[in-house]
């Protein structure tokens, strides 16, 4: 079918054939707080897990992010797999649950080892054993997160409800990583401060307790969500019908259901933003200990703004999907967060702030980082919601429903090319000539200048190259409600057939 082009904006006189039923309060809740696991997760890996290894344990952070990036190649191949096979999947509890709770364990307690290393490992063997948590943790959330994601479409149909849907989702994840952090900083930090180590965020034994809380609380998001939504498997989408299947054909379907250009532009600024977003993660922190100088507490208020980021962000995305429509959405909405995203690093380097300690450059960062954070969230979410409808284009085309392989795919993506922001991060770091396991008042200014010099232009050029590949996606509100007729136009000649 040839995409729909025109103006992305509601109109009057379609209507959509809405066949799910719309999705109580509840099930919205519970689906969203399923993303408190991965949420954990990911800021884990993209926050504290360079730095934990680096600065804590001593393995060099260049060989940190490359034991990250192999674990994510290693584990590419999990996502289309799981992805297909939980698009094809036979059970009395549907095409995604049995994924979703078979998961629970093997995620929860590979996190847990992850931040428990044995101590006196060479470097090599550091290096080894971080490669296989990395690569065991993100295999075996992929069985979760891959079906669960996949359940967004299924939920609901409608063009401005998913939007809504996966608002709750990107909240919780957020939030949900988000309080990690909050309570590293606040609270975990400040009591493992000791006589030897003044800054409990270089002492191993708060990671220790770090891997124990994160792993209850992935294990208690993913059953919520499970049981949460559990009500809902009457109302998926069934598997289709029984078929010989052959590698060959697995893969012939998999590129039949991805061959489109909307998906291929969201698919390519994905791997251009997940490349910036580990980036960033990756120096979060090392901007906040040692370019700003700020204390754990400050960082944990800065951190603790990211509630209202998500906030701002779960609420706008919804309001712009009505109002611009998603993709206009998201061009306006990313290209202000992704310009002023650097704007006080620019400033410091410009000469223009005031020395580290003084009120005012602690408020402009924490300003900024609320509201830009909360811009990216809301252009995330739609994001999504331009990817989730591209499910009923595909089905048109294939006859078949692949939500499964298409949110593999964006899971894929932040796997197998964000450790090249880490990757990427590393080599900022070196070439700013950074010393390792140095204390923020070891490191000479030339530094730390160098490290924002180096930054910015590199991130800016990443963001600025994703929102030009994303003006190119196509599907519009018109063309998925067209779509939804067309199925369900199919649907009754099918039904009238038999």
């Amino acid at each position: 079918m040839a995409e729909i082009t025109s103006s992305d904006t509601p109109s009057a006189a379609a209507s959509p054939a809405v066949t799910t039923p719309k999705p109580s309060l509840w099930t919205k809740l519970a689906y969203g707080f399923g993303s408190v696991a991965y949420g954990v997760k990911d800021q884990g890996f993209n926050y504290f897990l360079l730095l934990f290894y680096s600065q804590v344990i001593g393995l060099d952070a260049r060989l940190v992010g490359f034991a990250i990036t192999a674990a994510l190649v290693l584990d590419a191949i999990s996502d289309p797999v799981v992805g297909y096979w939980s698009d094809n999947f036979r059970s009395r509890w549907g095409r995604r649950h049995v994924f979703m709770y078979a998961s629970a364990i093997p995620v929860a307690a590979t996190y847990f080892l992850l931040w428990n290393p044995p101590e006196g490992l060479s470097q090599m063997a550091l290096f080894w054993y971080l490669l296989c948590m990395a690569v065991l943790i993100r295999t075996s959330i992929t069985f979760y997160e891959t079906p669960s994601s996949a359940l967004a479409p299924e939920l609901s149909d409608d063009y401005d409800q998913r939007s809504s849907l996966l608002s709750f989702r990107y909240y919780f994840g957020w939030s949900g990583g988000n309080a990690m952090s909050v309570l590293m900083f606040m609270a975990v930090f400040p009591a493992f401060a000791t006589a030897t180590i003044a800054n409990g965020q270089f002492n191993r034994d708060a990671y220790a307790l770090y891997g124990v809380i994160g792993s209850a609380l992935i294990f208690v998001a993913i059953l919520v969500s499970a049981l949460g939504t559990h009500s809902r498997i009457p109302h998926l989408k069934p598997p289709p019908p029984k078929r010989r299947i052959t590698l060959m054909a697995i893969f012939r379907e998999i590129f039949e259901t991805l061959a489109n250009r909307s998906f291929l532009a969201l698919f390519v600024a994905a791997m251009l933003g997940a490349v910036a977003t580990g980036l960033s993660a990756a120096l979060a922190f090392y901007f906040s200990t040692y370019f700003w100088g700020f204390s754990p507490q400050q960082i944990g208020l800065i951190t603790m703004s990211v509630f209202v980021s998500a906030i701002i962000g779960s609420v706008l995305a919804p309001i712009a999907t009505r109002t611009l429509g998603k993709k206009r959405g998201a061009m306006i909405i990313g290209l202000i967060a992704f310009l002023g995203a650097p704007l006080p690093i620019v400033l410091r380097l410009m000469g223009v702030l005031p020395d580290n300690g003084h009120p005012l450059v602690f408020a402009l960062v924490l300003g900024t980082t609320m509201i830009d954070t909360g811009l990216i969230i809301c252009f995330q979410i739609l994001s999504a919601s331009m990817l989730a409808d591209l499910v009923e284009a595909a089905e048109l085309r294939t006859g078949r429903r692949s939500e499964g392989v298409f949110f593999a795919a964006s899971t894929f993506i932040r796997k197998s090319v964000q450790g090249l922001g880490v990757i990427t991060a590393g080599f900022v770091l070196t070439a700013a000539q950074f010393p390792a396991g140095a204390s923020p008042s070891e490191v000479p200014q030339d530094a730390l200048l160098r490290l924002g010099t180096y930054y910015v232009p590199t991130i800016l050029c990443l963001w600025m190259a994703m929102m030009a590949v994303m003006a190119t996606y196509k599907l519009s509100r018109e063309g998925h409600e067209e779509n939804l007729r067309q199925l369900a136009a199919k649907s009754a000649g099918d039904s009238k057939a038999d």
